[in-house]
């Protein structure tokens, strides 16, 4: 890959640019501007900073989007920014822009809001007028074309200014918090308040929990686009088994998917073949794929806005599970049918993980498999052993969302209309593990799906995909 250009807080090895050269790059440029339309999501967006307007009256409000980070020397990982930047703007991945800032500055009224951001690399002959061609970090040349100020407020439907007009906006002695930790300028110019910004974090966690039409709208598509790496992945499994490191394979083709049709990933696609389904977040996925064992695929697409869908499916990698593995599939979906049948409006979060765990416990003791011994009582938390984790979690922006709610708000809440969360139980027998048949040891399941709340329900929204053991031998063998 070309090396040519601007230092970005590492060594390189670049020509100077000759002062000829240097004048032929400020002149001889067409007029690129444009108006831009809102973003899709803007109209949604504007609400919900309305409500953090009317949470912190007279205050100034600071929201980073954060800034890249260096993957090796001068190339950095792609850029995300925070989800609390995302959901009060509407931005889309694609073109963020690191190191944004969105600003409440209070009014006699409210708030009036800026996005303080790199505007498009100037031309003009100023200062910065080399960034353009020479620096890899921001230069238009290196990472492609930035909106202009005033194209920035079009798309975000608020005022836009330059980022190196931060400092003053945020001077004086306006009462302010600020989402600490994810720009080091800002956290430098504004003097930290923790039980109010802690207040600010918690805020704008728990209003992401209750989704909007948009949204909702975004995680459908989010879902639709990784159903489809599943498919893809059920397709590719044959070829998998004939590589050294198939599961890298597999990870591939879902990855593939994910990057066609969205933004890319909501997380690291897990691809666990064997006994590496028994990691639950396995994730060197640089194991093979043999025929006679199961697969463990737990993947998420992103939408071009940044939602996220939550799948996993354990799959038989010659099409069809043994006696063995179905007996732990069969409990496995039992307890996920159980914990589906829990979800409704006003019931407990925790419901559908108590409805899952009991079946779950229910079948191991009816296996005569007591964690603790027969003498153990029967609703032992011991079957966390086999189980770990819990069966579920809030689904949006971040794969696991919402995660600084406070507890009243999230896991001892209440379901209500406009919720999105998964339900994914799972057994893991640990190929080590001395406390159980040596037939069941090195067998990982794990079935998720994505649920919508509804009026008077629940909504699968990743129900294109089988979960049945006999569905989905029939949906393998028409994908062979």
């Amino acid at each position: 890959m070309e090396q040519q250009g601007g230092v970005h807080g590492a060594g390189s090895h670049d020509r100077a640019t000759p002062d000829a050269l240097a004048a032929s790059f400020q002149q001889g440029w067409a007029e690129t501007g444009r108006e831009l339309p809102l973003l899709p999501g803007a109209v949604y967006a504007a609400k919900r900073r309305a409500a953090v307007s009317e949470r912190f009256p007279g205050e100034r409000i600071v929201i980073p989007s954060g800034g890249v980070k260096v993957r090796s020397n001068d190339f950095d990982h792609p850029f995300r920014p925070h989800s609390a930047f995302l959901h009060l703007t509407a931005e889309q991945g694609a073109s963020a822009v690191p190191d944004s800032v969105l600003v409440f500055e209070p009014t006699g009224t409210g708030h009036s809001v800026t996005v303080f951001t790199r505007p498009r690399s100037p031309r003009d002959g100023g200062p910065n007028s080399s960034e353009f061609y020479r620096s890899r970090q921001h230069g238009e040349f290196w990472i492609g074309r930035r909106r202009t100020l005033a194209e920035t407020a079009d798309a975000f439907g608020i005022a836009a200014d330059t980022r190196d007009a931060l400092a003053g906006a945020l001077s004086g002695t306006v009462p302010t918090r600020v989402l600490r930790g994810e720009d080091a300028l800002v956290d430098a110019l504004v003097p930290p308040a923790h039980r109010a910004e802690a207040e600010l974090r918690t805020f704008l966690s728990e209003l992401r929990l209750v989704k909007d039409e948009w949204e909702i709208g975004q995680l459908r598509s989010a879902v639709r686009t990784t159903v489809a790496g599943f498919h893809d992945v059920a397709g590719e499994l044959r070829r998998a088994t004939g590589l050294a490191r198939g599961e890298r394979w597999i990870e591939g083709t879902f990855n593939r998917r994910a990057r066609l049709e969205g933004y890319g990933l909501g997380f690291e696609t897990i691809a666990g073949a064997g006994a590496h389904a028994c990691t639950l977040h396995w994730m060197r996925n640089d194991g093979p794929v043999r025929e006679g064992e199961l697969l463990l695929l737990d993947a998420g697409a992103e939408a071009d806005s940044c939602y996220t869908g939550d799948v996993t499916r354990t799959l038989p990698i010659d099409g069809h599970f043994t006696d063995v593995q179905r007996r732990v599939y069969d409990l496995v979906f039992a307890a996920q049918s159980a914990g589906i049948a829990a979800l409704r409006p006003g019931a407990r979060f925790g419901d559908f993980h108590d409805a899952a765990m009991r079946v779950v416990a229910e079948g191991l003791d009816a296996w005569g498999l007591r964690p603790g011994g027969p003498a153990a009582a029967p609703d032992s938390a011991l079957y966390g052993r086999y189980t770990v984790c819990g069966s579920g979690h809030m689904l949006g922006l971040d794969c696991h969302d919402c995660a600084s709610a406070r507890r009243e708000a999230y896991l001892d809440g209440v379901l209500e209309a406009g919720h999105v969360l998964t339900v994914e139980p799972g057994l893991y027998f640990q190929p080590d593990d001395l406390t159980i048949p040596e037939e069941l040891r090195g067998i990982g399941v794990r079935i998720e799906d994505d649920f919508l709340i509804t009026g008077d329900g629940a909504v699968c929204l990743s129900s294109e995909l089988p979960r049945q053991a006999d569905e989905v031998e029939t949906w393998m063998a028409s994908l062979r």
